[in-house]
């Protein structure tokens, strides 16, 4: 067993969380300590996000984002957001600059506790998001489940927020379809080459949606931050809703919304939404190993 390092359980709006604080180390969660912690219940979780020295001057820290079967994710809105409670609460700052495999995050804790994080710009060609195919439009490409006539779901919008999503339109509650049986079959699709997020959006005001995804790497998650901001640019960029729209995900115990802007000042796509600590604990990041700090008061998000 290595040193220990400290770690909290946390959830963004449900998609459940583990920060883990390996400042002033050289090495990485491995992906079998990774696999372990996700197949705990007790530590089951959608993303690690691991906090790392900075690699750059210009930032706060370096965020390895890692998925539940030890893969590594380009980007996670809901964990993000629970890094900057994580940190406002140990150092008292509300802003924060990371860096992480998708790039320069900036993140910004309100006074009533919500969190807003700059997801960065969205990316549209094919072959950036990244597509197997060339589709001049990437609002609506050919793709389809279920029979040619009467297909369950099709023509997505597909794009990148930093990693690669298919949003795809429904006329009712995303919680009555199979996403579970469908979710496998389109994240590793052939015309996904990275794979990608599925996700199920029903639009209900031109200011309103409710989605539900299936997560690359995580399968069905009960959030994912950077799929609302898909599912939001995708909505404004077809014509569905404007550019601000709050989001409520279907498959969240947290019936709260996020709320997504993309600006057309700069095209950025903003998210703010909640974080939650559940409790802190130890691990050991080679292996996986853990155990709870029982005397942790709630609210010390890092022991």
């Amino acid at each position: 067993m290595g040193a220990l390092v400290d770690f909290a359980k946390m959830n963004g709006l449900g998609n459940k969380i583990l920060v883990v604080d390996m400042r002033g180390r050289t090495d990485r969660v491995t992906p079998e300590a990774a696999i372990a912690l996700a197949a705990d219940p007790a530590t089951h979780f959608d993303q690690i996000m691991a906090i790392h020295d900075p690699k750059h001057s210009a930032t706060d820290a370096y965020i390895d984002i890692i998925n539940c079967d030890g893969t590594l994710a380009q980007a996670c809105g809901n964990g993000t957001r629970c890094v900057v409670q994580a940190l406002s609460s140990e150092t008292g700052r509300k802003a924060f600059t990371f860096q992480t495999l998708a790039g320069i995050l900036s993140a910004l804790e309100h006074e009533d506790g919500t969190i807003s994080v700059d997801m960065g710009e969205p990316v549209f060609e094919w072959n950036r998001i990244p597509l197997s195919e060339e589709f001049h439009d990437t609002s609506r490409i050919e793709l389809q489940i279920g029979p040619i006539d009467q297909p369950l779901l099709h023509s997505p919008s597909v794009m990148s927020m930093g990693n690669p999503h298919a949003v795809f339109w429904v006329d009712r509650d995303p919680m009555e379809f199979d996403l579970e049986r469908f979710g496998p079959l389109l994240e590793n699709h052939p015309l996904f080459p990275q794979k990608a997020n599925i996700t199920l959006a029903h639009v209900t005001s031109e200011g309103s949606m409710t989605t539900r995804t299936w997560e690359r790497g995580a399968g069905l998650t009960l959030a994912c931050g950077s799929a609302a901001c898909a599912a939001a640019v995708s909505g404004a960029r077809t014509g569905r809703t404007g550019r601000k729209v709050k989001i409520t995900v279907a498959s969240s115990p947290n019936r709260g919304a996020l709320t997504i802007e993309w600006r057309e000042r700069d095209n950025k796509v903003v998210m703010t939404g909640p974080a939650e600590w559940e409790w802190a604990g130890h691990l050991d990041p080679v292996t996986g190993t853990w155990a709870r700090i029982v005397e942790a008061e709630s609210g010390a998000v890092l022991p």
